[in-house]
């Protein structure tokens, strides 16, 4: 789903599971595209092209920054993002805590008293 301007909804760039584990990746520091392709390309079995291209993807929708440092390119995160997610699940999550809430009274409700008292 591309959102106005083009981009990816945050959820659908992370809807790829190759995308997530990358971002999981990136998430505990800097990598090089080499060790991304070494992690990631091995536990999908897929080529160093195809993780290049899920990490130009990344980059596209502002998940991801690259810099040259000599001959590699060094990956690092982006937050925006994540934040933006993050601020989605915290809307809903309120929802749903007091929805959640509201159950567990009707379930204390209807709950019989224990014997004895």
């Amino acid at each position: 789903t591309k959102s106005r301007g083009g981009a990816l909804h945050p959820f659908t760039v992370l809807g790829d599971p190759v995308r997530r584990r990358l971002v999981e990746e990136l998430s505990a520091g800097e990598r090089s595209a080499g060790e991304l392709v070494a992690v990631v390309g091995g536990e999908f079995g897929i080529s160093q092209s195809a993780v290049s291209q899920q990490l130009q993807v990344l980059r596209e929708h502002g998940f991801a920054s690259v810099r040259a440092e000599g001959r590699r390119r060094v990956y690092s995160i982006e937050p925006q993002p994540l934040a933006t997610i993050g601020a989605w699940l915290a809307h809903y999550g309120a929802f749903w805590e007091e929805r959640l809430g509201e159950l567990e009274l009707e379930l204390q409700r209807g709950r019989p008293e224990p014997e004895g008292n």
